[in-house]
């Protein structure tokens, strides 16, 4: 495997240098001057039984904390030296992690800020701008050029909120920022095959919603069309990546991300290579996975965690589109299976990029290859409309390959065929009354009518999702309740922000005096793609 290559190539990288240091007196002066020059690993590989321990004794109240701090040494001295440590409680844990590493700070670093909100957006992109990275060791995987962090607790560039980050970006002039940012991402699609979740190594076993090719295109009409043709060959490899394996579905139903449908179609779902916790989430997913197997007898712990995976690549980590209901009738984290569901929001995004590849090859005077990649969308429409609109609920749903149905679960990710325009007329008309009459909340849309907990469900709302409905409904025409939503959404934001000087990752919609909750992790403050979102909805107004 590509991945696992690269990692024991930086493995012999790592020794080659330890080996040359010299011996004496200064040898740890000269391990920590080469320590920039390293290559990088997985948290596990890289610290062994540190990480582990550090993880599984609730050194940091944030399992992300540790993952991402800053080795002050080599690592292979780190480890040498943890081998040695006489004291391995916690306390002394701790003290070790202070004397070997930087701690990434907990505490947003923005100041408040009592300017109108949208200049306080414009001045927020240089506080969550990361200059072109130097090659460190750690888990952060080096991009050669700046590039928009999220905010808070997520230090590092992230796929699918960069597009809507983007958004904003643009309106505020920030055309080269987002060219670097699309250059970054061709960089680790050259790299890596495929973009990852975020540029760190704990997430090269999956990637997050495929919105390159959405960038690439949001960056053409801004500059020119030439834009498609130079970023063709990565948006092949983007494709391939996540139809990698469709051609052995001859004898297999599924592999990796593909799955062969009941007459023969090919649709895709979420997914990651590998089948062990996730180590910014280490704690929380060894738990869930014991309440699983305690609740479930028939499962491994090896499909919980791939389950869990896989939810996080879909960017809804976590949501009930992945969950069952337990014996009490309630969604529990603990019945995830990501893996068994055919989401909407995915292949409308892949229908997307198949017509953006075949654009890009008609503006490159490749025809062939144009008019090949605009049969697979419209292969890929009509499996879309026969497996993913329930006629029973007048919605857009994902929908449960292994059980040959739909999964009930009514979700903002089924108004992604009206953003792509793969909805016909009536379609849209009955998407349009549904999201009025259940999902459409005092603060905007709800993300789920569910309330079970999870971040992605009620009483949440996110500003991704708020500006899919909004462009999707304008694109059938229905302006009024487009306008709606982005009113009620915008005040929100600022009813906010006049209050605290923040701009959050993701807001309480249904009752506007409380904040938002839920899932593994406190709300952010930053926000990247709810900043790019503001300042696209309301230069609209």
């Amino acid at each position: 495997m590509r991945i696992e290559l690269t990692f024991r190539l930086s493995y012999f990288f790592i020794l080659v240098l330890i080996f040359s240091c010299k011996i004496g007196p200064d040898a740890d002066a000269e391990i920590e001057q080469v320590v920039t020059k390293v290559e990088i690993l997985p948290p596990g590989e890289l610290y062994g039984d540190l990480f582990y321990d550090v993880q599984s004794k609730n050194v940091f109240p944030d399992s992300k904390t540790f993952v991402d701090a800053i080795p002050q040494y080599n690592p292979g001295l780190i480890r040498q030296r943890y081998e040695m440590l006489a004291d391995t409680t916690a306390e002394g844990i701790s003290d070790f992690v202070e004397q070997h590493f930087e701690i990434p700070g907990e505490q947003s670093e923005f100041e408040a800020d009592s300017s109108s909100i949208n200049l306080h957006i414009t001045r927020l992109w240089d506080k969550l701008k990361r200059p072109a990275d130097e090659e460190v060791s750690g888990t952060l995987i080096p991009l050669p050029n700046s590039y928009i962090v999220p905010g808070g607790r997520f230090r590092e560039i992230y796929y699918w909120d960069s597009y809507f980050t983007m958004l904003g970006l643009l309106e505020d002039g920030e055309v080269e920022t987002v060219e670097n940012m699309i250059a970054n991402f061709a960089y680790l699609i050259n790299g890596y095959g495929f973009i990852p979740n975020g540029n760190r190594t704990y997430y090269l076993g999956r990637s997050q919603p495929p919105f390159f090719g959405m960038m690439v295109k949001t960056l053409a009409n801004a500059k020119s069309k030439k834009v498609l043709e130079e970023y063709l060959p990565e948006l092949e490899k983007e494709y391939n990546f996540w139809m990698n394996g469709e051609n052995r579905l001859d004898g297999e139903k599924t592999f990796r991300r593909v799955v062969k449908m009941r007459d023969g179609e090919i649709l895709n779902r979420y997914w990651d290579d590998y089948a062990t916790p996730r180590p910014e989430s280490y704690r929380e997913d060894i738990h869930t996975a014991e309440k699983a197997v305690a609740n479930n007898p028939e499962i491994s712990k090896e499909e919980v965690y791939r389950n869990l995976r896989a939810g996080a690549e879909s960017g809804w980590d976590f949501s009930s589109r992945w969950l069952n209901r337990d014996e009490n009738g309630d969604f529990n984290l603990s019945t995830i299976h990501t893996v068994d569901i055919i989401p909407v929001d995915l292949n409308s995004l892949l229908y997307d990029l198949e017509l953006t590849i075949s654009e890009a090859a008609e503006f490159a005077g490749e025809i062939e290859k144009s008019e090949e990649y605009k049969s697979k969308a419209e292969r890929r429409k009509e499996a879309i409309i026969k497996y993913l609109w329930s006629e029973s609920e007048e919605f857009f749903m994902d929908y449960n390959f292994r059980e040959s149905n739909p999964t009930g679960r009514l979700s903002l990710a089924g108004v992604y065929p009206l953003f792509f325009e793969i909805a016909n007329e009536d379609q849209a008309s009955q998407v349009t009354v549904k999201l009025k009459e259940t999902f459409l909340k005092p603060g905007g849309l709800v993300t789920t009518p569910y309330n079970t907990g999870e971040q992605w469900d009620a009483p949440n709302g996110w500003a991704p999702l708020q500006w899919i409905c909004f462009q999707g409904l304008k694109n059938y025409g229905e302006d009024d309740l487009a306008e709606e939503v982005s009113s009620r959404w915008l005040a929100l934001n600022r009813k906010v922000y006049d209050k605290t000087y923040k701009m959050l990752e993701k807001y309480n919609v249904e009752d506007l005096t409380k904040e938002s909750g839920g899932g593994e992790y406190p709300t952010q403050d930053g926000f990247g793609w709810t900043n790019g979102v503001y300042q696209k909805l309301s230069s609209k107004k």
